[in-house]
């Protein structure tokens, strides 16, 4: 019976290894916590349809929108089927567990970091009747609670990267208030309710460019996406980067052979020329690191967020 039970073993581990390489054996679902049409979405669908040529699958991105991309997430962490992944921002993977005291997943246990998609910059703008350069910030500190500054809600990365910036530039004192988008971030900066906001470069460039608002400066060093705009370096502000970002990932029971497989075809895609320039398009300085480089700025941006979280005390009920 042991002779016996020895081929039949080497058999089972050889059919197992041949359902293992044939990965994927059906569609491919991504799942985007976002709309369509969203940044993130646009960054998703730009990697799908090459990914489907190479899988020889078709690859289907699902919009699942609703509390800053984490039901998706959460989705994506508890998937079983070993063909779903996940299209997230940031925030679901660095800030969420400390800012929402019931979060259902766990970003550093639940998932397989694939790889950063994109990233790119905000860009703190002001209406054009306040100062520029490092007067703004002169003007913004005098102001105190009197001026304020809006986002995209609690939490954000618009909200946390100002209270950052507050940290950087001392003294600053201006009052958070939380609006449903960007677009009535902006109606509040050109109508005089708030004095500034960090937006992204696609929001803020054509308001810029129309004269109606003002650019004190990008949130990263300068960049390819708003060539003509100066840094925040550029007005004195030290020590300060942030940027948006969007990342592939999967759930942590991933199979080996999805991740050596999509560590391949990824690399390639993020690598291809057009792919790079849709991405560009779309508002995004493309990037297409390895999942170790992926999991180095999950964990250095989380110990940033972190520390900005705990000392203004941000809670999401």
């Amino acid at each position: 019976m042991a002779a016996c039970a020895l081929p039949f073993g080497a058999a089972a581990q050889k059919n197992t290894k041949a359902a293992d390489a044939a990965w994927p054996t059906k569609p491919v679902h991504i799942l985007v916590g976002f709309p369509g049409g969203s940044t993130p979405d646009l960054a998703a669908r730009t990697i799908a349809e090459p990914l489907s040529r190479a899988l020889g699958q078709p690859v289907i991105i699902d919009n699942k929108p609703g509390a800053s991309g984490n039901i998706a997430a959460d989705q994506v962490a508890k998937a079983t089927d070993d063909h779903t992944l996940g299209v997230v921002i940031n925030g679901n993977l660095t800030s969420s567990k400390m800012l929402y005291s019931k979060l259902p997943y766990d970003p550093a246990k639940d998932f397989t970091p694939i790889t950063l998609i994109a990233t790119a910059p905000l860009v703190l703008v002001a209406p054009t009747n306040l100062p520029a350069g490092t007067a703004f910030f002169t003007a913004a500190r005098n102001g105190g609670d009197k001026w304020n500054y809006g986002s995209v809600g609690n939490g954000s990365v618009g909200h946390l990267g100002m209270e950052l910036l507050k940290s950087k530039v001392g003294d600053m004192s201006a009052v958070h208030v939380p609006y449903a988008g960007n677009p009535q971030v902006v109606t509040a900066l050109l109508g005089g309710q708030i004095q500034m906001a960090l937006i992204p470069p696609g929001i803020a460039l054509p308001q810029v460019k129309a004269g109606k608002l003002q650019a004190i400066g990008l949130t990263s060093s300068r960049s390819s996406l708003a060539p003509e705009t100066p840094s925040l370096s550029d007005a004195g502000v030290r020590d300060f980067n942030l940027e948006v970002w969007t990342a592939l990932v999967g759930p942590a029971n991933l199979s080996k052979a999805a991740r050596a497989r999509l560590d391949t075809e990824i690399y390639k895609i993020m690598r291809d020329q057009d792919t790079r320039q849709k991405l560009f398009n779309q508002g995004w300085a493309p990037v297409g690191t390895s999942a170790d480089g992926l999991l180095s700025r999950i964990r250095s941006e989380t110990a940033i967020m972190g520390g900005i979280i705990r000392m203004r005390n941000i809670k999401i009920e």
